[in-house]
């Protein structure tokens, strides 16, 4: 079996994606944008970034049989709550960062009130792009798919999650708290692009439930392999190291019942391990 070349593979999806965004986003108008929010919310998406939830939800809808424009209304959707959260993230009441990929963060350029209703902007633009492209959803499972959307991305997936982290503070004592923090803060919105990505590509519910259920293990890894490279959470380094291998493991059990169809799903746990390694290692991953 040849090397499945994921960064080609990336490459040539992330492209896609960042299109599709582009388009999806409000174009500002001359007169018609109050306080400048339309050009700040492309600002605060467009910035960049690796796209990892829409690459999610494209490579599980490929699993099931599905296309990259199935795709792209779930990807682009989970993107703007990605990117929603972050402009919240960087607030003064927050983390309080002035700069993200280089850049001013998106209070600082266009306000802290414009910040706040930016955020909410994009959650709520979030919705209506799942569910108005020509291609995506099924008709029929896009109740299903709003309730998926709203469970991960709210008091039960990533708000609650931040809600957690704020709670228990920068040192976490126990593994089962750190997993539970990034199970919702960061899982929520995985499991959302394994289950939505196999729902745009047309597969029943069994299947979709397993495709959730990757998400959120590959979730809840590729945040342990951050951790590792930001050096936070040290106490719990080696336990979180071992925690990423069984985690990938189960990715790479769910991605093998696609046959070649779910080789990208098995590379990308692949990287994950991968990312793990260099990082404890010493490498910059930046």
């Amino acid at each position: 079996m040849t090397t499945f070349d994921l960064d080609a593979y990336f490459a040539e999806r992330q492209a896609a994606v960042n299109d599709a965004l582009a388009a999806a986003l409000p174009e500002p108008a001359p007169r018609q944008d109050p306080g400048r929010l339309r050009e700040a919310m492309r600002y605060g998406v467009l910035l960049g970034g690796k796209r990892m939830r829409p690459l999610l939800t494209i490579a599980a809808c490929e699993a099931v049989g599905g296309q990259v424009s199935d795709a792209l209304p779930a990807g682009c959707a989970l993107e703007m709550i990605h990117a929603y959260s972050l402009v919240h993230d960087d607030l003064p009441a927050m983390d309080n960062d002035i700069e993200r990929r280089g850049k001013p963060t998106v209070h600082v350029e266009f306000g802290e009130g414009n910040a706040i209703l930016v955020g909410d902007a994009l959650l709520t633009e979030a919705f209506r792009v799942l569910v108005s492209g020509e291609r995506g959803i099924p008709r029929a499972l896009v109740a299903h798919a709003v309730t998926m959307l709203a469970r991960h991305a709210g008091i039960d997936g990533m708000v609650g999650g931040q809600g957690l982290d704020l709670q228990v503070g920068q040192d976490i004592p126990a593994l089962d708290l750190l997993e539970q923090v990034h199970a919702l803060k960061t899982g929520g919105l995985f499991a959302a692009a394994g289950g939505l990505g196999a729902l745009s590509g047309g597969a029943n519910l069994d299947v979709v439930a397993k495709l959730e259920r990757y998400g959120l293990a590959f979730g809840v890894a590729f945040q342990h392999a951050d951790d590792i490279l930001d050096n936070d959470q040290p106490a719990l380094r080696d336990a979180a190291a071992v925690r990423i291998r069984e985690l990938t493991d189960e990715c790479r059990e769910i991605a093998s019942a696609f046959a070649a169809a779910g080789r990208p799903l098995a590379a990308i746990a692949d990287w994950i391990d991968q990312r793990a390694a260099r990082a404890r290692a010493g490498e910059d991953l930046a």
